[in-house]
């Protein structure tokens, strides 16, 4: 092959979440793999670091959910997998750029204007105004404080100390005496007359 084969794929990896949380990046990586392998036709597929630090980012528990990446197989016989990153061109119009800084000029001319008019009007009305007098404060009295019953503070109680317990003197206890057993008498069964078993 002469030529180097690229493809850009938005690769799933919603199915990574079926697998245990201390598995799924690792799946997630596989998952590429095995998808590299169906759609480029090659056995022999190596992820970039890139697009592995991109998937070990948020830590083996979160992977992204779906990844894009850019397939390329090479002369040597491998695919080479990594992030994909969009090359965006913006041409500017040169006519546009002209356009905007002509509104732009015109703009700022007049603003310079006006603020000089403004800075003179709020020169004469600064000159114009008198000083003022002073004003006569008058001093309001005082609000007597409203006369309330104080409760009186409690006093704390006198401690007295507390005599010491005394330990009880340990009497012992006399023992318990087993009960004295009296024979009871044994229940004699009771004489029953036997019946005649039935004989079918």
């Amino acid at each position: 092959m002469s030529q180097e084969l690229e493809r850009v794929y938005t690769i799933n990896l919603g199915k990574v979440l079926l697998s245990q949380s201390q598995h799924r990046a690792v799946r997630a990586i596989n998952m590429i793999r095995e998808f590299a392998r169906h759609h480029m036709k090659v056995d022999d597929v190596r992820i970039d670091q890139d697009l592995s630090h991109q998937i070990w980012k948020r830590g083996i528990r979160r992977p992204p959910r779906k990844i894009r990446v850019k397939m390329t197989k090479t002369d040597d016989g491998f695919v080479l997998v990594s992030p994909y990153e969009e090359e965006i061109e913006t041409k500017v119009k040169p006519e546009e750029k002209e356009v905007k800084l002509k509104k732009d000029t015109a703009k700022e001319a007049k603003p310079k204007e006006e603020t000089k008019k403004v800075l003179e009007v709020e020169e004469e009305k600064i000159t114009e105004k008198p000083k003022k007098e002073p004003k006569e404060t008058t001093k309001k009295p005082k609000k007597e404080p409203k006369e309330t019953t104080k409760k009186p503070k409690k006093v704390p109680k006198e401690t007295t100390e507390k005599p010491k317990k005394v330990p009880k003197e340990t009497t012992e206890k006399p023992k318990k005496v087993p009960k004295e057993t009296t024979e009871k008498p044994k229940k004699v069964p009771k004489e029953t007359t036997e019946k005649p078993k039935k004989v079918p």
